[in-house]
This record gives structure tokens, sequence and C-alpha cells, in this order.
């Protein structure tokens, strides 16, 4: 089993930053995937960006690209995600999950966080 604990969000202005981490634990980090999906009020869970288990390939959503960066450090088990120029719309729960290979899918993760809150005030 992986547990996965996701932190960083709260309340920023429009424009603003903020940065996630997620932090693993259960498995060997550096043989995990990973990637970060959200869910806006009322809508689905849609993709954010994953990256690949060296860090060295990542892919976007292209509502995000240019704006959010995906990293990770496997000696610290932790993914992270930088919020930049954020957006009312990116207001959302982030989540962090893991899977066997890095993907936009949300069935290819085997396991997920609880979420972290981010609200954009405009």
């Amino acid at each position: 089993q992986v547990q996965l604990v996701e932190s960083g969000g709260g309340l920023v202005e429009a424009g603003g930053s903020l940065s996630l981490s997620c932090v693993a634990s259960g498995r060997t980090f550096s043989s995990l995937d990973m990637g970060w999906f959200r869910r806006a009020p009322g809508k689905e869970r849609e993709f954010v960006a994953c990256v690949g288990k060296s860090g060295d390939y990542t892919y976007y959503s292209e509502s995000v690209k240019g704006r959010f960066t995906i990293s990770r450090d496997n000696g610290k088990n932790t993914v992270y995600l930088q919020l930049n120029s954020l957006k009312s719309e990116d207001t959302a729960v982030y989540y962090c999950a893991a899977g066997p290979y890095p993907s936009s899918h949300e069935p290819v993760y085997e396991y997920w966080g609880q979420g972290t809150q981010v609200t954009v005030s405009s």
C-alpha cells in the first residue's frame, strides 16, 4: 500500500502563487509515477500534471501549461506542484496520485491522497 498526504493548499488572490507538496510512504518512491488532479466545485475531477519516476518526463493539461510546474524529490519521497499566475478557475481540491506509469487518465493511478483545497479569490 502507498499512502499519500498532500499539503500546501490555501486561499490566495488571483495572480498569486502556491506550492503544493505530496509525501508518499509505503513503497519505494522512485518506483512510482506521480500525477496531480483537481476537482472544482460541481465538476468532475480532471488531470493537471504528471511526472515520471526520475523526474525527467513531465506532462501538463493545456489549462495549466506555462503556469504550473510539477517536480519531485526522490530523496524526500515528495512530489510538488508549483502554482503560479493563479486564476479563479483554478479553485479546486487538488489530489496527488501514484501509479505504474505517467498518464493523464485517472484509472491508471492506483493510490490517491485525500486532497488539499486551493481557493483563488478574484
